[in-house]
């Protein structure tokens, strides 16, 4: 029987190139269906390789760490269970000998003792730690980024001798290997490569800046209202709905608010085009062990409260699990970031191109304000809007922005759309 190739999915129309972090699986080792045997990541999301066929690992044809391109063959599996010594090509004899042969080699690439996290599992691979040597401090004892960073700079890397490639093998099949840590007393230091996901991120920032009039206007919302009203409501909803209900959801429901008031804060620029948008696309902002991640919550002036809790909840498991797909992080026509929950209280958010605008929420605190005449204590939030300027007047930045205000100050207005 012919030995099954193993490719590299499909990536989206933008992403030509990705990199293959970590095989879970050597040359010999048996395999299951659908068993996820490397990850590979883009500069959006990381996907998994399954094992189309039961069966062992007869060849692998690209080392941790390749530049690997859509359909590339990577692997083959032997679907009658025994190890296949194909006489491979030159170039991929030598990819070979860096991805298999060696003990070390085997060590770094095989079954993990903890589950290591994409971006963990990269830094592992990069720096030679053996699989199982890093105890995992994560969810469910996974082995995290920091986890990994931390054993480096504790001297837990070990050097590895790597079979230098042949001039004739193609320079995209090297492996990414980090250099080694300076031993300078007591401040080492570690040089290791971005990750593609943060060299996309430096990307798109530099890009914003370049190519936007970015300007950012302040207000102060009291949260009282809404505060109340989540108190009010809290138990009865989690009852109805199976979710908790949170502060994004009123954010959202707000900034929908404000861009059907004034859509172009809605838009976006396409060459000398403005492009307003009919739809309410909202990206939320999500921290996740690879970086910083916008998933899409779409069409989301159709959705109610609940539903717009239940996909925030989604993506934010979805972004600490490395699953989230590419469609999920594609488009959007504004964005919501939300430097408060980690104790922010006043930033100048960058706009995510090709959008117009974004709303930057900060931690609530409870700060001396003036109400008609007197001094009281209210749970205070300043809001940030940063909005291309191109294509968005202060007028309606600030107007804009004031609707998102009175909204959040009085949410029966979003019931009524005034």
């Amino acid at each position: 029987m012919a030995l099954v190739e193993i490719k590299v999915p499909q990536l989206s129309e933008s992403v030509a190139e990705a990199t293959l972090l970590q095989w879970k699986k050597k040359v010999g080792d048996s395999v299951a269906i659908d068993e996820i045997l490397v990850e590979i990541e883009t500069d959006k999301v990381v996907l998994e390789v399954p094992a189309p066929s039961a069966g062992v690992i007869a060849e692998l044809l690209a080392a941790d760490g390749a530049t690997v391109i859509a359909e590339q063959v990577i692997a083959r599996i032997d679907p009658e269970g025994k190890a296949v010594a194909a006489v491979p090509a030159p170039a991929a004899a030598a990819v070979a000998s860096v991805a298999a042969p060696t003990p070390a080699a085997a060590t770094v690439g095989g079954a993990m003792a903890g589950v290591a996290m994409p971006a963990a599992a990269k830094l592992m691979a990069d720096n030679q730690l053996a699989a199982g040597s890093v105890p995992g401090t994560g969810r469910d004892g996974r082995v995290t980024k920091g986890d990994v960073l931390g054993a480096v700079a504790a001297g837990a890397a070990k050097s590895v001798a790597v079979t230098a490639m042949p001039a004739s093998a193609p320079a995209r099949l090297l492996p990414q290997v980090a250099a080694p840590a300076i031993n300078l007393g007591d401040r080492p230091e570690q040089r290791v490569p971005m990750s593609r996901l943060r060299a996309r991120v430096a990307e798109r920032l530099l890009q914003s800046q370049a190519t936007n009039a970015i300007l950012t206007t302040f207000n102060e919302v009291n949260m009282a209202p809404v505060i109340e009203m989540r108190k009010r409501f809290q138990e009865k909803f989690e009852k109805e709905h199976g979710v908790k209900i949170g502060f994004m959801s009123f954010f959202v429901k707000a900034a929908v608010h404000a861009l059907k008031k004034y859509p172009a804060i809605n838009a976006s620029v396409d060459g000398t085009d403005i492009i307003y948008h009919g739809y309410f696309d909202i990206g939320i902002a999500v921290g996740s062990p690879r970086g910083l991640v916008v998933p899409i919550v779409r069409d989301a002036d159709q959705m109610s409260f609940a539903e717009i809790e239940k996909k925030i909840a989604e993506y934010g498991a979805k972004a600490r699990d490395g699953k989230l797909s590419i469609e999920e992080l594609t488009g959007g026509t504004f964005s919501i970031s939300n430097g408060g929950v980690f104790g922010s209280l006043l930033s100048t958010p960058i706009i995510n191109p090709p959008q117009s605008a974004i709303l930057g929420v900060h931690a609530t605190k409870d700060r001396a304000v003036v109400e008609s005449g007197q001094v009281v204590v209210r749970p205070m939030n300043y809001l940030a809007l940063s909005y291309d300027h191109r294509i968005v007047d202060g007028r309606e930045a600030v107007l804009g922005l004031v609707a998102m205000k009175e909204a959040l100050e009085d949410p029966s207005r979003l019931l009524f759309d005034i």
